[in-house]
């Protein structure tokens, strides 16, 4: 891995007016992992006013010695290259923000106010990183010896890492989601003793985590992890309802862990951030709808509960309205019902409409998570796929002379004439001529046609009417039976 020109540009600089430059931070531990970095952070010893002198093209519009130098590059990544003074803070009295932050020159002072050890390292910025870089790292808190044993560690007293800033707590299930890590035990009992301490923490911060937990492979590690680390009752609390409680005979799980299930599909199958969450929260509405036990008890509209239920969770944690909709939606309508034969081309088209040609694909997405998480093998069983090509059929508007850029009222304009059935066979002749053409469907074009197919006769356009039909009809036929392959139906 090379380090980016901009990054050595910035180095460069800080240099020559006689100051250190490392990187640092996590994009330190991914270059270990050898994993392509988020961000770019660079610590110096220079202060903000020495760094924006040294950089005229700056911004410093904070109070914690971080200076965003603009760099012109096309990479949206190093755009804004973050430099910040070493720096040591004082107490935390907000759980996010430190009282007081005194600028050092040391980087093992800047490195000791860091989360944790895996995020406490320093790299020498140089322009092409030896085979070997562990030689050239600072790492004065053993943040390599806890990336190799993949540990979770805070940097020297745990507790007072998250007494600091409470949102470290959900970072430590963050990381441990993400690499797949375990979090070493004192750091553990640390979190759970402040876990409560994430009722001070702005919901939009914990949201942000939560969205990388549902974003990350092991999404579902993750969630199980939040649980196991008593956070999961400061995040989703509702979705906690569904542990330990049995379903009926359709389900062999309980609530909760045919919940992580499906959002366990839904991670493997690569599905958008709102299918991942709609599969967690289909069933969040379950406990407060269930009524008897065992094999025969029912959940009756768990669905309209659940989606209520998913508004206020997720307005909690402060998601965008849009975002907060989609996921209801698809939790309100994952119980639709479809048997073959049973339902309709209308019943389909209403469907459609109650639940929007959009979120069709969602849905049916949703569907799957929710097979799978019940414990079944397939996902798309035949219902799902003979509903697909329902669905792909009755998209397709009737072939007929509605499709047609001109219309009845359009033949009595031009040729002058009061309705009657005369109309309706010189729409099926150019029907005829635009089925075997259909680039000659323009106004123009047909405006031309209807003149001269009026000095036929009647019953010359009766036969051409009728050859229409039949030619619509086999078109028709062929169009369904290629979905029907389509489908395997």
């Amino acid at each position: 891995m090379k380090i980016p020109k901009e990054i050595l540009s910035v180095k460069e600089a800080l240099s020559e007016a006689g100051f250190e430059a490392y990187l640092v931070g996590g994009c330190v531990r991914d270059i270990i992992l050898n994993r392509e970095p988020k961000d770019w952070d660079i610590a110096t010893d220079a202060r903000p006013e020495e760094i924006q002198k040294i950089f005229e093209d700056s911004v410093y519009e904070n109070d914690f010695g971080t200076v965003g130098v603009k760099t012109g590059s096309e990479n949206e990544k190093l755009k804004i290259i973050e430099i910040t003074t070493y720096r040591i803070e004082g107490k935390y009295s907000d759980n996010r923000h430190p009282d007081e932050v005194i600028f050092t020159k040391k980087i093992k002072d800047d490195l000791a106010r860091r989360d944790f050890t895996i995020n406490a390292m320093a790299l020498p910025i140089i322009s092409e990183l030896p085979k070997n870089i562990e030689t050239d790292i600072f790492d004065p808190f053993d943040g390599l010896t806890d990336l190799k044993n993949k540990t979770i560690k805070a940097v020297l007293d745990p507790e007072k890492r998250f007494a600091e800033d409470a949102l470290r707590i959900m970072r430590a299930a963050r990381f441990a989601t993400e690499l797949d890590f375990e979090i070493e035990l004192n750091t553990r009992r640390a979190i759970e003793k402040y876990s409560k301490d994430l009722n001070n923490i702005a919901k939009e911060r914990i949201r942000d985590e939560l969205v990388k937990i549902i974003m990350s492979p092991n999404a579902m590690k993750g969630i199980l992890l939040l649980e196991d680390l008593g956070i999961l009752v400061y995040v989703l609390p509702e979705l906690r309802e569904g542990i330990g409680v049995a379903q009926n005979k359709h389900h062999i799980f309980t609530i909760f862990d045919h919940s992580l299930k499906s959002l366990d599909y839904a991670v493997k199958q690569n599905y958008s951030f709102e299918v991942r969450m709609a599969s967690l929260l289909h069933d969040v509405g379950k406990p407060r709808s269930k009524r008897g036990e065992g094999y025969n008890s029912t959940f009756y509209q768990h669905e309209y509960i659940g989606a209520r239920m998913a508004i206020t969770m997720l307005d909690r944690l402060r998601f965008p309205k849009e975002t907060i909709e989609k996921i209801t939606h698809l939790i309100r309508y994952h119980m639709f019902y479809y048997n073959v034969g049973e339902i309709s081309d209308a019943g389909v088209r209403r469907f459609i409409v109650r639940v929007g040609p959009e979120n069709i694909d969602d849905l049916l997405k949703v569907r799957e998570a929710d097979r799978i998480g019940s414990g079944v093998k397939k996902a798309i069983p035949y219902k799902l796929r003979h509903l697909l090509f329902m669905i792909e059929k009755v998209k397709h508007d009737p072939l007929s002379p509605k499709m047609l850029k001109v219309n009845g009222d359009d033949i009595m304009k031009t040729l002058k004439i009061n309705p009657g059935p005369r109309i309706g066979w010189i729409l099926n002749a150019l029907l005829e001529e635009v089925l075997d053409d259909p680039k000659k469907n323009e106004k123009e074009f047909l405006l031309k046609r209807i003149k001269e197919i009026n000095l036929l006769s009647d019953d010359e356009l009766m036969e051409i009417d009728a050859r229409a039909r039949v030619k619509k009809s086999e078109f028709e036929a062929e169009e369904v039976s290629n979905m029907k392959d389509k489908y395997f139906v």
